[in-house]
């Protein structure tokens, strides 16, 4: 009876998250092939570069969604409806707070991740504009995605799938109306980007309503700005920050490598990079529900129902990779020609394909670790395994870059997600026999 009501819950998240997130790759996508049917690669590398300083800026800021979900969980668990509020009020706080610091340093946040990727000349100008139209929708961005995490963690995925729509869809056309359209070029995916993202936390706050007169409870300034939750949501942000900004640097070493191979390389590995994104965004639907369903079995103190959230959970993504992997074994060079017209791209592209047809299978369980440990809240043991995991693989580029150009990057770039699912891995039966302890 308990496996059949978390499978009824697992997809019940699970399902609307995966449709929210399939539409942000998709958006990658759509981004990247507006731009890869201009003149030269170099339009297809200043949207990677571009849209890779904002990757690095709001994924660095995930605590922003991941913190939010894992502590309005397991206040929901404990049926504490004050604190639910107000893990809302603080982490939109925070997150605005945020965004206005990051506009406040555009400009030399943009020379400094210029210089750190070294585009070629062609891309540097194109990327700059793209950045500095882009980075006015920060404090919008931020808010939003403290949004979703309250929303994830309150278990309404259908307001994440909602706002994600909204936003991704409206991005979406206005890529298509600006670009194709008025031949606005990069600036006008940036502007799109810049427009979606002030939309979706407005609409976002329309929908918190509902979930509100729901939940109950009331406002409570005191409790709000309380110091002992505050420095408990700020200690589990800070080890999520550090984590995030490690794996970021993963990425941006693997573009910047890249890069130095030329911009036809850069522009492939940006394409395929995409693959991935797809499978990553999917899968981590059930990230997501397992870090609703742990969080809340973490606030009851049930062990027997985090354990069957975590099996459920697992198998159901394993079995999502597996199609991924299947699909872009079959299907992926249609794709890259769908995506781009460019011939000396194409080539390149399908040269390296298969290593983005292998990446899901191995990267699926490094997904589903991070959603458990959010769940729970051992975030400071996801943030070692994540420094465990980076040193070895700079070492892994170091070693195999010279030696194998390209598919060396991608070896290093595979073995980054097995390393990550085993230094969490063996973590993972002590934190399940926590669950309960202290309840």
């Amino acid at each position: 009876m308990a496996d059949e009501f978390i499978q009824r819950r697992v997809w019940r998240l699970a399902g609307p998250i995966i449709l929210a997130n399939v539409s942000v790759p998709l958006l990658g996508l759509v981004d990247t092939a507006v731009v890869g049917h201009l003149p030269g690669p170099h339009y297809v590398g200043a949207v990677a570069v571009g849209a890779l300083v904002f990757n690095v800026l709001y994924f660095g800021l995930g605590f922003l969604r991941m913190g939010t979900t894992g502590l309005a969980a397991q206040a929901l668990g404990s049926g504490n409806a004050d604190e639910v509020r107000a893990t809302l009020a603080r982490a939109v706080l925070v997150a605005v707070a945020l965004g206005t610091f990051m506009v406040v340093v555009r400009q030399p946040v943009t020379w400094a991740a210029l210089a750190i990727i070294a585009p070629s000349g062609n891309v540097v100008p194109l990327a700059d504009t793209y950045i500095s139209i882009r980075i006015w929708g920060a404090p919008a961005a931020l808010a939003n995605a403290a949004l979703m995490g309250w929303f994830i963690g309150v278990h309404n995925t259908r307001a994440v799938l909602a706002q994600q729509l909204v936003m991704n869809g409206l991005n979406i056309v206005l890529d298509l109306v600006f670009v194709i359209g008025f031949g606005f070029g990069v600036a006008g995916v940036a502007a799109a980007s810049l427009i979606a993202q002030v939309a979706a936390p407005v609409f976002g706050l329309w929908l918190v309503r509902r979930d509100l007169a729901r939940i109950g409870g009331r406002w409570r300034r005191d409790l709000i700005f309380e110091g002992t939750r505050f420095r408990r949501m700020l200690a589990v942000n800070r080890d999520i920050f550090l984590r995030s900004i490690i794996l970021i640097s993963t990425n941006v070493v693997f573009i910047s490598v890249g890069a130095q191979m030329g911009d036809v390389v850069l522009a492939a590995n940006a394409i395929l990079f995409q693959f991935h994104h797809l499978a990553a965004w999917t899968l981590d639907g059930f990230a997501y529900a397992a870090e609703a369903l742990t969080g809340s079995a973490v606030g009851a103190g049930d062990r027997p129902r985090f354990r069957e959230a975590v099996r459920v959970t697992g198998i159901w993504a394993l079995a999502l990779a597996s199609g991924f992997t299947l699909a872009y074994l079959v299907f992926g060079a249609l794709l890259i020609d769908v995506i781009t017209d460019v011939e000396e791209v194409r080539v390149t592209a399908r040269l390296y394909l298969p290593w983005a047809v292998i990446i899901p299978i191995v990267s699926v369980w490094g997904f589903m670790l991070d959603g458990i440990f959010v769940g729970a809240t051992r975030v400071a043991e996801m943030r070692n395994a994540m420094v465990i995991t980076a040193i070895l693989y700079f070492g892994a580029v170091a070693l195999l870059v010279p030696a194998m150009a390209n598919h060396g990057l991608w070896l290093a770039v595979t073995l980054l997600s097995i390393l990550r699912a085993v230094t969490m891995g063996v973590q993972y039966p002590r934190i399940e026999r926590a669950v309960g302890e202290t309840a």
